[in-house]
């Protein structure tokens, strides 16, 4: 099972734009790079949830078609759909599973309520995988 890189910084950067949209899910994109050992972050696509609700998130269309851009102009991958549970664990509730039928990329869940990443990736059923700092 291959790991997830996520830098300090890069953790960082994610969780102060948890912190900053609560009550709310925050949500991002991430792009990069991928092997069959590890995924590596090399950008973070902070994103707007357009559905204001601290239960489940919306990325825009217009957000959306920016992250395509930003894959076929900077020759990555998008490799990670981020979000928050503000009030939660990091596991993906019904709605989360449902949509990473539709995204089959990881997907990178904050716990606002213990302050930790985790880590999925649906292939017959949810697995967790590694997140590392490198």
């Amino acid at each position: 099972m291959p790991k997830f890189i996520l830098t300090k910084s890069q953790k960082q950067i994610l969780s102060n734009h948890a912190d900053n949209e609560k009550p709310n899910e925050s949500c991002a994109i991430l792009f990069g790079r991928e092997d069959k050992e590890q995924y590596n972050v090399e950008r973070i696509f902070l994103t707007k949830n357009i559905a204001q609700s601290p239960v489940n998130f919306t990325i825009s269309a217009e957000q959306r078609l920016e992250a395509d851009k930003i894959e076929r102009d900077s020759q990555l991958k998008i490799i990670a759909i981020f979000h928050s549970h503000p009030d939660s664990k990091a596991y993906p509730s019904n709605t989360d599973k449902k949509f990473m039928d539709l995204n089959p990329v990881v997907w990178i869940i904050y716990s606002g309520i213990l302050n930790e990443f985790k880590a999925y990736i649906l292939d017959s059923e949810i697995a967790e995988i590694s997140i590392d700092e490198e």
